[in-house]
């Protein structure tokens, strides 16, 4: 597992892959309960949205590994755009190579070239080692909470 993982957005063909990674996700995640339909129509809809949403994948060998999503929203706060992201997921076997760093960078990048002036991330407060791993990038938490109410 030596060859080089090329980070490069998500299209319509890694879709398989994107909603195993997000299979794996909410396995950790105890808000969501996995359902491959809702999360292909979810990713779908993402990529669709060339202007406002990216999905960055990682690939290694032409197999996708990781994956990373975020859409673009105006804050009040900020006075202009933000960045979302949501999904952060690696395979398992793949974790601890910097994979997510460099998803993370590379959105980072996305980001800042959409001239957003804030990236916020969502992370389960349960998992400890992502919120470790995203405090060791320079993510801070906040005294924000996410609430949310189905329709």
């Amino acid at each position: 597992m030596t060859s080089e993982v090329v980070i490069r957005k998500a299209v319509s063909t890694d879709m398989d892959a994107m909603i195993e990674l997000l299979r794996l996700l909410f396995a950790i995640e105890t808000d969501f309960v996995f359902d491959g339909e809702r999360q292909r129509l979810g990713l779908a809809s993402l990529l669709q949205m060339k202007n406002t949403a990216c999905i960055l994948v990682a690939e290694r060998s032409r197999q996708v590994i990781g994956m990373c999503t975020a859409q673009l929203l105006v804050s009040t706060a900020e006075g202009g755009i933000k960045a979302i992201i949501e999904d952060v997921a690696v395979r398992e076997g793949c974790r601890g190579q910097g994979i997510g760093t460099q998803l993370l960078t590379a959105m980072e990048e996305w980001a800042v070239k959409h001239k957003a002036k804030r990236l916020d991330l969502l992370a389960d407060r349960r998992n400890e080692l992502a919120l470790d791993f995203y405090q060791q990038l320079g993510w801070q938490e906040t005294e924000l909470i996410c609430l949310q109410k189905k329709l």
